[in-house]
């Protein structure tokens, strides 16, 4: 992540994802999705991209979110609070599932229409392959986003596995275009499950959300 995060706010997001992460409810359909009460963020990407590896990495566990080399194995909205303070949601993988075009497209519909008709949510962090860079079902998700107006980060993963150089490039290429992007946050985010780079920052920009937030 490219800004900087006071110490003070490093440790409340470091103290916050230490707390207790409790599974709430996985949801296929809309009748499945929990009642509103704390804020939300949920996590989108294409299968694969390392979305569950990095909600791991953020809680500091390795099995709160399955982690697989099948993509496409998160097929529903899996809601987790975090410290009864947030809600994390694990967002289905797009873009490669092992299932019926019915099944598809019925998760998309969920997809589209909890983004449209939820208040609590304060922001979707989108991840993206930092040796693929940006596909076109990632800029489909980020037009539903835009218009649905929900505010969303994009988040680099896998910065490990790209060189210095050509890493930055992709980041000032996709900065660029994110500019005509309205609900797009205008930096993206650089992070590492290896290195750990950058979870630490997005473990306190996230927290930002969180009930009794004082920073």
């Amino acid at each position: 992540m490219s800004e900087e995060f006071s110490a003070e706010a490093l440790e409340w997001g470091n103290w916050l994802f230490a707390q207790e992460c409790e599974f709430l409810r996985g949801a296929a359909s809309l009748t499945d999705l929990p009642e509103f009460g704390q804020p939300e963020v949920s996590f989108a990407g294409r299968s694969n991209v390392g979305k569950s590896s990095l909600i791991n990495a953020l809680t500091g566990r390795t099995t709160l979110a399955r982690t697989s080399n099948t993509p496409g194995r998160t097929q529903q909205l899996n809601f987790f609070s975090l410290g009864k303070r947030l809600v994390l949601v694990d967002m289905p993988g797009y873009g490669y599932a092992k299932a019926s075009k019915a099944a598809i497209e019925q998760w998309n519909s969920v997809i589209q229409l909890y983004l449209q008709g939820r208040p609590t949510l304060s922001r979707v962090y989108v991840l993206i392959d930092s040796r693929h860079g940006l596909k076109e079902n990632d800029l489909e998700m980020m037009r539903m986003l835009d218009v649905a107006a929900v505010s969303y980060r994009l988040v680099l993963t896998k910065a490990d596995k790209v060189s210095p150089t050509p890493l930055r490039a992709l980041q000032e290429d996709i900065e660029e275009r994110i500019k005509t992007h309205p609900a797009a946050f205008p930096k993206i985010s650089l992070t590492s499950t290896v290195t750990k780079m950058g979870v630490a920052e997005l473990r306190a920009e996230i927290a930002q959300f969180a009930i009794g937030n004082t920073q």
